[in-house]
This record gives structure tokens, sequence and C-alpha cells, in this order.
């Protein structure tokens, strides 16, 4: 996260071209100037709306083959362009959003809820979040502080659902 994806020798300008760089960007997303993890977690609801109604096996299977992909993509990613986390990959964002959303309850309000949940556990990095982001490296290192920052959004998001505090 320590580039920025407007500079001149941006990899935005080849990430269509690049079928990792692409996915690892979150379908491109991960491009925009400002926030784009913020938009990677925007790209990762359309997915959510395709995965909601499977059953919860496969949702768990499809988040696993996706952290494991992602690990991969990820890893090739920093690999290619020389810079450990560059804020523009956020298939760790996608993935950790499906994880927030884990049997989440129907309905745009809970989608909500569980955005900005995952968006304020992915930015504050709360323990031990935060120590797996400094002390993991590599393609498994990205996705696993986000995979963290998923479930503490998923045990919040659950709570607010039991207890009614929303709807």
């Amino acid at each position: 996260m320590t580039e920025n994806t407007n500079s001149p020798d941006s990899p935005c300008k080849g990430v269509m071209r690049d079928p990792v760089h692409w996915l690892a960007f979150g379908f491109g997303s991960g491009c925009s100037p400002i926030a784009p993890g913020t938009f990677g977690t925007m790209a990762a609801i359309p997915i959510f709306l395709l995965l909601k109604e499977s059953p919860l096996w496969l949702y768990l299977l499809i988040i696993l083959l996706m952290f494991l992909i992602g690990i991969w993509l990820c890893g090739e990613t920093t690999k290619k362009l020389g810079v450990h986390d560059h804020s523009g990959i956020v298939w760790d964002e996608i993935v950790g959003y499906l994880v927030t959303m884990i049997a989440a309850p129907q309905g745009w309000i809970w989608i909500l809820v569980g955005f900005i949940l995952f968006r304020i556990f992915d930015i504050l990095k709360p323990w031990p979040i935060s120590i797996a982001d400094k002390r993991i490296s590599g393609g498994f290192g990205i996705m696993i502080d986000d995979v963290l920052a998923g479930m503490a959004a998923f045990v919040i998001l659950h709570l607010i659902a039991y207890y009614s505090i929303v709807l």
C-alpha cells in the first residue's frame, strides 16, 4: 500500500493486458486514484449478490478457492510490480468482504453494514489483524489480514443482527 496507482509508472496502464494483474486489481477496481481498497470492496458486492443464494458449503468452498487463488495472484503481482501490497491489489478486499458476508441476513441494509464493518476493520487493523499485516509477507500475508478483518466484521455483523440493532 505504498505506491500511488496514479504515478506515471503505474501498473494500471497495463492492468487490462495482464490477466493476473486484472484479477489482483479486482477487475480493474484497484486502479481507482482514490481509496482503491474501498473500490475493491465495492467490486465484491456483485460477486456476493451472485453467491448469496448458494448453499453455505458452496459459498465457503468458493471463498476458500478465492483465498488460495488470491495467495498466488497477489504474490505474483507483487513480484511483477516489485512493491509489497501495492494499494491497487484488492483481490484480498474482495475475499475479505465475502468472509464478512457469510450467512449474512438478507437485504441491502446488511450489505451496507457488512461493507462498512469490513472497511473499518481493514483500515484500522486492530490486534491481531495488525500483527498479521506486519509479520506475514508475500501473497499469504496480503490475503490473511483481510480475511481476519472479514472474520472480525462477520462477528460484529452477526451480533448486530442477533440483537436486532439494525432493522
